[in-house]
């Protein structure tokens, strides 16, 4: 047991010595001797003193970044278009603030007496605000040179690290409301995730860029697309209606919270929810025509003819070239007059008093004026086909000329 303590003791002794003679490498310039002595060292259980080592690497990478950053100045002043190594620069950059909280990690951990003596915040704290503002041209550098992965790394450092404990009291960094680039970093980390397929990232800091008002158009569409994505369950779904519902009512003017509303419940089958959702929306704007279409479709759906008639017609007054809704219209009143024709029959020959007659073919001329005014907006129907319809209708009252027109087509398939 004496000669394992020993070991274990020497080995102690011998991890933190490299630290200590990493730093005098690094004392005589030897950046990457000392660099490659240390590394070792700075997740061994064996290294006691991980703050003294993880304070190092951040001196490391500091000076690595501050050289070749001084060296890009010092040209610039000078007017040298001298090129410099960006991408040594930026890795620098990012490894220097990893480092440098992974060391405020460990220093304000107690010692052995129970207490924290904080020995490298201020130092880190100080020279780690320049370093993080360059994380920003450093993830557009890798987003311009197409890596995805490092340009989010980046600029998530950048977006969380006001969050870390190394930033304690640092009111400039520490107060993300005094942060010009927050919501623009955060919608571009939100839109690279996206782009990723990493929703669960993409909805974290599109949220975080939506809290600006300039950016939350933009980032609310990432936020609702990520969210849309990842819908697997009833409980997803509501959730992400709910989300959209709450966007749609703080801003009416936007057509997409609509239509994004439109589209889920279109595609749900839900017919009863999207009935009550277009009572919704009608009894906040009367004069919103899609509100009234869709409360025209469910009950067409349902054969209930004179609620959808009623509901296309609203549509047409709102918008007198809605073709969808005349073609719809036309289609509801000729359903009606089918049903009243069948309610009409007498039950033994199948046919019609003169009267009931009259009372089919007074429905059936008003289908066609619908079928027909279709006709007219969307001749080649492209939108909406009037064909067969209007055969039906020519059909039975009596038009033989314009029936056979008809018929020419729905047999021609055009």
């Amino acid at each position: 047991m004496m000669a394992l303590m020993a070991t274990a003791a020497t080995t102690a002794f011998a991890q933190d010595f490299i630290v200590k003679e990493a730093r005098k490498q690094l004392g005589k310039g030897e950046i990457e001797a000392a660099l490659q002595m240390l590394t070792p060292a700075l997740n061994s259980p064996a290294t006691e003193d991980k703050a003294e080592a993880w304070a190092l690497k951040a001196d490391i990478e500091f000076g690595k970044f501050t050289a070749i950053q001084n060296e890009n100045m010092q040209n610039v002043m000078q007017q040298k278009k001298v090129p410099y190594d960006t991408l040594a620069m930026n890795n620098a950059c990012f490894e220097a603030m990893k480092a440098a909280i992974k060391c405020d990690e460990y220093d304000r951990q107690p010692n052995e007496k129970g207490k924290v003596k904080l020995r490298f915040r201020q130092n880190n704290q100080q020279r780690m605000q320049n370093v993080r503002l360059n994380l920003i041209n450093a993830g557009l550098y890798d987003y311009n040179h197409k890596n995805l992965d490092g340009a989010l790394e980046k600029w998530t450092l950048y977006l969380e690290s006001p969050a870390d404990e190394l930033f304690k009291g640092c009111a400039e960094v520490e107060d993300v409301t005094k942060d010009q680039y927050r919501s623009e970093i955060a919608y571009y980390a939100g839109l690279v995730a996206y782009q990723q397929k990493n929703y669960p990232v993409a909805e974290k800091f599109a949220k975080m860029a939506a809290e600006d008002p300039s950016k939350a158009a933009e980032a609310n569409e990432i936020m609702l697309f990520s969210k849309k994505e990842t819908l697997k369950t009833k409980e997803d779904s509501l959730a992400y209606v709910a989300m959209v519902k709450d966007l749609h009512k703080a801003n009416p003017e936007e057509d997409r919270y609509f239509n994004l509303l439109m589209e889920y419940y279109t595609r749900s089958d839900d017919q009863a929810a999207m009935a009550a959702w277009a009572e919704e929306e009608i009894a906040i704007n009367p004069e919103n025509k899609m509100a009234w279409a869709l409360t025209g479709q469910v009950h067409m759906n349902n054969r209930e003819w004179d609620p959808a008639i009623e509901a296309y017609k609203k549509a047409i007054e709102l918008d007198n070239d809605f073709i969808q809704c005349i073609f719809n219209a036309g289609v509801c009143l000729n359903g009606k007059a089918i049903d009243l024709k069948d309610k009409l029959a007498d039950k033994n020959t199948g046919g019609l008093t003169k009267a009931n007659a009259d009372k089919v073919k007074e429905i059936l001329t008003e289908a066609k004026s619908f079928l027909e005014r279709s006709k007219e907006l969307d001749p080649d129907r492209e939108k909406v086909n009037w064909a067969y319809p209007l055969y039906q209708i020519y059909y039975s009252i009596g038009d033989k000329a314009k029936s056979d027109e008809m018929e020419k087509l729905v047999n021609a398939g055009h």
